[in-house]
């Protein structure tokens, strides 16, 4: 399912994209990941030709907001634990205390993390597919 959002034109970047001003659903209020509190700025293919000051309908694919959260949120839980196991095992092997060894596996493993969150980052901004978009103008204004 798809979420559909109401927003205001502010700027029409090039040919297929624009930047609109939307107030924030339930879900973004109950992440509190974005700065803000009541009004959102995002950028959207426009791929219909809205306008500055145009009130249009914004179309978010659920499926990408599960896959950013997850990639966000979860995945470096999951590759810190994997972190810490990997560097007791390592620690074991050389007949080490396992604890430096476990906490020098988990951050390596966290800034692994990190580092894939930005390229992962860097090309959704580029993938038309994940990027909101606008699928129809509500008003002229």
């Amino acid at each position: 399912m798809d979420k559909q959002q109401e927003g205001i034109v502010l700027e029409v970047v090039g040919n297929h994209l624009a930047k609109v001003k939307t107030s924030r659903h339930n879900d973004c209020e109950n992440c509190g990941a974005c700065p803000g509190n009541s009004a959102l700025v995002l950028e959207a293919r426009n791929d219909i030709g809205a306008k500055i000051g145009q009130r249009v309908a914004i179309e978010v694919r659920e499926v990408n907001m599960l896959k950013a959260a997850f990639i966000v949120y979860i995945l470096p839980l999951i590759l810190i634990f994997f972190g810490a196991v990997i560097g007791g095992m390592f620690a074991e092997h050389l007949s080490y205390q396992p604890l430096w060894f476990q906490i020098i596996g988990g951050t390596f493993a966290f800034i692994l993390s990190v580092v894939y969150i930005k390229f992962f980052d860097s090309a959704a901004r580029s993938d038309s597919k994940m990027q909101p978009m606008i699928v129809r103008i509500l008003s002229n204004d």
